[in-house]
């Protein structure tokens, strides 16, 4: 019996030996190669165009920002379209230019996403503004200072029941675009690729 227990202790002395050293290795894998946090940063999301093509035409009331682990967030809100699908088209683009007047507006950044929505920035009933931008200023209330991915946002304008946004990012970078109640919601990933 004695002889069991010893070689009882023994195995389970040893199982707690490879543990230690399996979990030592990971960590050594975890310091020497990335951080663990990038397991979730994978993304299938591609550079290619985005669009939506049914629409409510509810009139865009606020655009805004924020930073997240894995990508930067662009929200379009349109106050009032509920559930109901809203039109977007979403690509990158060479050269920003203005609806209507073709001119081009300067967007900072390595790429440019150019973002339309069928949603003007005024109610169309009343020519009341609903979101009041200037063209070719930066989008009001929206700083992307220091964000990974966002460099730069500008207002194109709003033409024939359209809004058109210039979002300038860092470069070419995989994104993603969903609606969200009566929200339109743009992810751009800070970079490309899995890491192991």
């Amino acid at each position: 019996m004695r002889r069991w227990s010893t070689a009882l202790a023994a195995l389970l002395l040893a199982g707690a030996g490879l543990a230690a050293t399996t979990a030592s290795a990971a960590a050594s894998r975890t310091v020497a190669g990335t951080h663990p946090s990038s397991v979730m940063c994978e993304v299938g999301w591609g550079s290619y165009g985005k669009t939506g093509v049914d629409t409510s035409y509810k009139p865009l009331t606020d655009v805004r920002t924020g930073r997240h682990e894995c990508f930067d967030r662009m929200v379009l809100d349109m106050e009032g379209a509920g559930h109901r699908p809203i039109g977007y088209r979403v690509g990158y683009v060479e050269t920003l230019n203005q609806d209507g007047s073709g001119d081009a507006i300067h967007v900072a950044g390595g790429a440019i996403l150019e973002v339309r929505v069928a949603a003007p920035s005024y109610d169309p009933a009343t020519g009341r503004a609903t979101y009041r931008a200037k063209a070719g200023r930066r989008l009001p209330g929206v700083d992307v200072t220091g964000y990974r991915t966002f460099k730069d946002t500008r207002f194109a304008g709003s033409f024939e029941g359209d809004t058109q946004i210039g979002l300038g990012v860092r470069a070419r970078l995989p994104f993603r675009v969903f609606q969200w109640d009566h929200r339109i919601v743009i992810d751009v990933a800070h970079r490309w690729g899995v890491l192991d």
